[in-house]
């Protein structure tokens, strides 16, 4: 766990110090004007240190469970866990628990969120375009209705790194995203596993295309774990 926590800590300070002598932003204040260069390093100085730290800790309790798996270990702690996240078998729950590339975390960011300019990320933190189905939790109005005039509503959440974790879970748990999980076990190739994102919109395949672009444009592949 220790050696756990320094690597999250290294890769996180490293990519402080590149960006030390950069403009500093905060998630809530959106320039009134911004060049695309601007606009796209607010969004990697917002994202990438939360996106890490996230994705780290997920790999760390998919390798974690893995072993307990492998050793018969902690029944108790992998029952819960197939309830949590609807797993029939061993398989299925790697399956959930595997965190995808992070090419393709920041790539549905940046699309979802418009490079972290949309009104549902600078009010609610809500980078991915989560919609709320609970009137319970936090969550802000969509500016447009459905069915009629059916509101929609967006959850709200803390921080940056509450919804990347909420997004995981997401895409760990949904029926949409099964084809998805089980493809990701197998590779880590961001190209292929984007198109299996189809249901996350309602543009179906052509958004795992707009993905693919935005990955290799901003050679979002750097960001990946080796």
């Amino acid at each position: 766990m220790k050696i756990f926590i320094l690597i999250v800590l290294l890769n996180v300070s490293i990519y402080a110090e590149n960006n030390k002598k950069k403009q500093k932003y905060v998630a809530n204040i959106v320039p009134k004007i911004m060049s695309v260069k601007t606009k796209k390093n607010r969004f990697f100085y917002l994202l990438v240190p939360a996106v890490y730290k996230v994705y780290y800790k997920l790999l760390y309790h998919y390798n974690s469970v893995k072993k307990d798996l492998l050793n018969g270990t902690n029944k108790e702690r992998i029952a819960i866990l197939k309830k949590k996240y609807r797993a029939n078998s061993d398989k299925e729950l790697l399956e959930a628990l595997k965190p995808h590339p992070i090419s393709i975390v920041l790539a549905q960011a940046s699309m979802e969120s418009a490079w972290a300019t949309s009104r549902f990320f600078v009010e609610a933190n809500n980078i991915f375009g989560m919609w709320s189905a609970n009137k319970n939790e936090p969550r802000i109005p969509a500016n447009i209705q459905r069915d009629g005039n059916k509101t929609i509503w967006l959850r709200k959440f803390n921080s940056i790194e509450d919804s990347v974790k909420a997004y995981y879970l997401l895409v760990g748990k949904g029926t949409a995203f099964k084809e998805f999980r089980k493809l990701r076990v197998e590779t880590k190739n961001p190209y292929e596993l984007v198109k299996k994102l189809d249901k996350y919109s309602e543009i179906g395949d052509k958004y795992g295309e707009e993905l693919s672009q935005i990955i290799k444009h901003n050679k979002l592949e750097r960001y990946d774990i080796k």
